[in-house]
């Protein structure tokens, strides 16, 4: 094997595991806004918005392999990425209640989990749009 072949198998591979973290993340959402009946907030609903996507765009930036679904992924990881910040410092009251884009329905401040503590759902999707953008990185660095 080449370098080159060595060097686009990597960057397929963390391709690939950003594309598992993408999936994990749109279907943990689903699961718990459909089966498990939790109505998600406003920044919840921004947090899907730039998920989603990433589970097509990743997909198809892997068959056949193409280093270009960077400039694509890149804008949608880093929106989410801000508003799951944004989210998580509202639960952590950083951020006070009032700064909320949640006006009407459920309160952007409400916590369906919390997992030992401190992993509620917003926690979980700063931690997979963390994952997804390391795995982007690595993908260009070593792809």
């Amino acid at each position: 094997m080449s370098n080159d072949e060595i060097n686009s198998d990597t960057g397929w591979l963390f391709l690939f595991l950003a594309w598992i973290v993408a999936t994990v993340g749109m279907l943990g959402s689903l699961f718990f806004s459909e089966v498990m009946e939790f109505v998600p907030c406003t920044l919840c609903w921004y947090q899907r918005i730039m998920m989603y996507p990433l589970v097509f765009i990743l997909l198809t930036g892997m068959m056949p392999y193409d280093k270009k679904v960077l400039k694509f992924a890149l804008p949608f990881v880093v929106l989410g990425w801000g508003f799951a910040l944004y989210h998580n410092l509202l639960h952590f009251g950083i951020i006070p209640e009032n700064a909320s884009p949640c006006v009407q329905g459920i309160p952007c401040s409400t916590k369906y989990i919390e997992w030992f503590g401190f992993i509620t759902i917003p926690m979980l999707s700063l931690i997979g749009f963390s994952l997804i953008a390391v795995f982007l990185f690595i993908m260009k660095k070593r792809g």
